[in-house]
């Protein structure tokens, strides 16, 4: 992943990431609220050797005592120092307890020896501090070696009394508040680039060129009322989803296919993507700006731009591919004479033949011969190969992919399906783009809704389905 990949996740994250954050601060606070405060308190005892006084004596004396001192500092935790303690402080604990509460440590280079008592009683833990430097003075003196006088040859001192502690040092509230934030932050993260990283759905235009280079050629927002109203550039012209066709519109005349002819063949990787409804308002927007444009309900299998286009479908291109009826009588004139509805007619038991026949060839030939744009909208890749076997013959397919819904799986596959064949693929639209969030509509590297309430003279004259008799003749209207 790149760096905005990372930034990505955490915009898109970001929700998740707070609540972590803050459940982290608040267990931390909890935990410090309810735990016991712990005092710590420490004695410092310094060891010592008699020798006689010359320089010889003193530097064996002192070489001596620093080797020692590591050895009473481990004799401090064991019973033979703790028990008395326990006996003169009358402690209700063991040797054991006690000594998890004593710490002790001998300072490099030096003949000192620390003894530290942390615990829930401040004047308790300085009277086990006190009490453990002196029975470990005791101690000593009763198992070190003795001089001729009989006097131990290694003296222990304290020269630090421990003091009643007046601040606990556990728990530390700022401290556990900031490792709560810390860690529930880092939970956070990671849960996200997690999520992230095993989601294999289609969200933003880079999860698509990560499959294929083809360009992305425009974003469809999101609708919750596309069912009601599908012809939205018709209906509201100047809404940000409307524009979003008149962007497509634009990147559409703009694309390179190597061709003259512009034959587009609308298709998706599985159904319900909205590729329908794109290629119907695409349709009405490229009549908008004044082409010649023909829209063909090829998915012989479940039909539905009869239905937005509200034209009559008894006869559509099944007939006209059958030789059962001329192109102008089952082709219906719609909005101001530029565009043309060919619907798909009776559901035939053969679409793929039909569709990769040589009759279809010659249609397409002749519409190209006829008309600006000729636009296709096919049926999903993956559950039939109706629209591959159209593309090949067409300038290019275009793909919708529905953002967040589309698996990544499956738009690889459609890819492979129109590539195995040798059909080329235009381009890509995203479709369903959600309005908010970092994958949002209008937020993407090409803009798109940034014509947000803009719109056309020609647009503002909303027009109807123009119910003339298809017997007017596609030729007559493109004569026009």
């Amino acid at each position: 992943m790149e760096l905005r990949d990372y930034i990505t996740v955490l915009r898109k994250g970001w929700a998740l990431i707070l609540v972590l954050a803050l459940i982290g601060v608040a267990a931390a606070a909890g935990y410090s609220l309810l735990k016991k405060p712990v005092y710590s308190t420490s004695a410092q005892v310094f060891v010592s050797t008699q020798t006689s006084g010359s320089a010889s004596d003193l530097a064996q004396g002192n070489a001596f005592t620093q080797q020692r001192v590591l050895t009473y500092s481990n004799l401090v935790t064991t019973p033979i120092v703790l028990l008395p303690v326990i006996s003169s402080l009358k402690l209700d604990m063991t040797t054991d307890q006690l000594a998890g509460m004593i710490t002790s440590t001998a300072p490099t280079s030096t003949t000192l020896i620390a003894i530290s008592v942390e615990g829930t009683n401040p004047v308790q833990a300085a009277d086990i501090a006190n009490a453990t430097s002196q029975s470990l003075t005791n101690v000593v003196q009763n198992i070190e070696a003795t001089d001729a006088d009989g006097q131990s040859t290694v003296k222990l001192t304290r020269v630090k009394q421990a003091d009643v502690p007046s601040k606990p040092v556990s728990p530390n509230v700022p401290v556990n508040v900031v490792l709560g934030l810390l860690i529930g932050l880092a939970l956070g993260v990671g849960i996200a680039v997690l999520r992230e990283t095993l989601d294999t759905r289609v969200r933003t235009e880079l999860d698509v060129e990560k499959i294929s280079a083809k360009p992305v050629v425009g974003g469809i927002a999101f609708d919750n009322k596309a069912a009601e109203r599908p012809l939205i550039v018709q209906v509201d012209p100047r809404s940000p989803r409307a524009e979003s066709f008149r962007t497509l519109r634009t990147n559409i005349q703009f694309l390179d296919i190597g061709s003259k002819s512009r034959t587009f063949v609308m298709t998706s990787s599985v159904q319900s993507e909205g590729k329908s409804t794109t290629i119907a308002n695409l349709a009405i927007a490229l009549d908008s700006a004044g082409f010649r444009v023909i829209l063909i309900d090829a998915d012989l299998r479940r039909p539905r731009v009869a239905e937005y286009m509200d034209v009559e479908s008894n006869a559509g291109l099944t007939d006209v591919l059958i030789g059962r009826a001329e192109l102008e009588d089952v082709a219906h004139p719609w909005g101001r004479g530029n565009m043309v509805v060919l619907p798909a007619g009776p559901i035939p038991p053969n679409p793929s033949e039909l569709l990769g026949s040589q009759a279809m060839q010659k249609l397409i030939e002749r519409l190209e011969s006829e008309f600006d744009y000729v636009l296709f909208d096919a049926p999903p890749l993956l559950p039939v190969t109706d629209a591959a076997i159209l593309s090949k013959k067409a300038s290019g397919a275009i793909v919708a992919v529905a953002s967040g819904k589309t698996h990544k799986g499956q738009l690889a596959g459609a890819v492979a399906a129109l590539e195995n064949v040798g059909a080329p693929i235009a381009g890509f639209v995203m479709t369903m783009m959600p309005v908010r969030g970092p994958g949002a509509y209008g937020y993407g590297r090409y803009g798109y809704g940034y014509g947000i309430g803009y719109g056309t003279d020609e647009d503002d004259a909303r027009v109807k389905p123009d119910k003339r008799s298809a017997k007017l003749g596609i030729l007559r209207r493109a004569e026009r």
